[in-house]
């Protein structure tokens, strides 16, 4: 079900018209689109290991924590925070892509239920869908290679594609707004995404609908808390969002 739009300004998308004028939908991926079962976790555990961090250890913890709680960002962003020197988080960066591509190929992810179709039912009312990843492109690109995606929309973008950063900087969805041209404002622009992250990277851009989904990395509280001008039990309510459905 369709939760209650926040946002009490009239131009708001709580305005069918605005809403219905949704012209470019940008898509985050893993917790979003697509369900991955709590990879990101396993493959930091793998990065972290090999710079030297403990399982079970209290450092672990409050690393493991710090990803939880940045889930959405550019991951190479996360790990220069988590250990400082540029060297030792270009190292974590690459064994945690690596560890994550591993687990990708051994088939343990999957679409959120719904989430193609929903994707083409935007496609056939004429808007265009953009998929975003806070991962590297060749992690992206295997994901997609995994999940027989590559020609599903016509655009898909990395950190790397905006100038290296990620959410929650907004980036890469004008990124999306500029190489589409498919909006002619970014009050024609839907971000949609599982993070708080997500959220502010959607405000922060500017974007007419702003949609937290509840099927990845934060709850309710925390994307309204970002910006959420909409919260869906997942994707798959996001045509009827945009449609104007109410709750």
């Amino acid at each position: 079900m369709v939760r209650k739009l926040t946002s009490e300004n009239p131009e708001s998308p709580e305005n069918p018209d605005t809403a219905t004028d949704i012209r470019l939908v940008v898509l985050d991926m893993a917790g979003t689109t697509v369900a991955d079962g709590g990879l990101v976790e396993r493959a930091f555990a793998t990065a972290a290991g090999e710079l030297g961090v403990e399982p079970g250890s209290a450092d672990h913890a409050e690393k493991l924590d710090y990803v939880r709680a940045t889930m959405g960002e550019s991951k190479i962003s996360v790990f220069r925070h988590l250990f400082g020197e540029e060297t030792l988080a270009q190292r974590a960066n690459s064994a945690f892509e690596k560890a994550y591509g591993e687990l990708v190929e051994g088939g343990l992810i999957a679409p959120i239920d719904g989430a193609r179709e929903a994707i083409g039912e935007l496609t056939d009312a004429g808007r265009t869908v953009v998929l975003t990843t806070g991962f590297a492109r060749v992690t992206q690109d295997a994901i997609l290679a995994a999940l027989g995606w590559q020609d599903l929309v016509p655009l898909t973008l990395c950190p790397a594609d905006a100038g290296g950063r990620g959410r929650p900087y907004p980036d890469m969805v004008l990124e999306a707004f500029l190489r589409t041209r498919a909006a002619d404002a970014l009050r024609q622009v839907a971000v949609v995404g599982d993070t708080s992250y997500d959220m502010l990277s959607g405000v922060r851009a500017g974007a007419g609908v702003v949609a937290g989904v509840l099927t990845g990395a934060h709850g309710d509280t925390a994307l309204r808390a970002a910006g959420a001008t909409a919260v869906l039990g997942s994707v798959a309510e996001l045509p009827s969002l945009l449609r104007g459905v109410g709750p």
